[in-house]
């Protein structure tokens, strides 16, 4: 680690003519965790956040409907609500118009994408889940 830049991850990414920028997701599956925003497609690659296992489709057209098969992946493998509101808080600030996670269904349409928000914000998770 010597000379390594410690901290949080920030800034953009090019590749190309293209810029990403760099969101940070700390403890949303690992503790360094990052995401990568596409702000001319609008599109949030968001790793493991909003993962699905389970579902036969593409694309989320039902939110409430899709809720079974993200939650139980989210509730053991993401760190805890404090994290999710943090996440919450810098993905509001985005004009995201789609979040494709690594596993399972995009949620396209700004609809999905603001519940999706709203849900992982108030989802107790991870530490929360530990019995004191």
């Amino acid at each position: 680690m010597r000379g390594r830049r410690r901290g949080r991850p920030e800034g953009s990414l090019t590749l190309g003519d293209l810029q990403l920028e760099i969101v940070p997701a700390h403890f949303l599956h690992s503790p360094g965790n990052f995401q990568l925003y596409d702000p001319v497609s609008k599109i949030l690659y968001s790793g493991d956040l909003g993962a699905s296992l389970g579902n036969d489709y593409t694309h989320v057209t039902d939110f409430d409907a899709h809720v079974p098969f993200m939650k139980g992946f989210h509730e053991r493998y993401m760190a805890s609500e404090r994290a999710m509101k943090a996440w919450a808080r810098r993905a509001r600030k985005l004009d995201i118009e789609t979040i494709a996670p690594q596993h399972g269904a995009m949620l396209s349409e700004r609809r999905n994408v603001e519940r999706f928000i709203d849900w992982a914000a108030s989802l107790p998770c991870g530490t929360d889940l530990i019995p004191a």
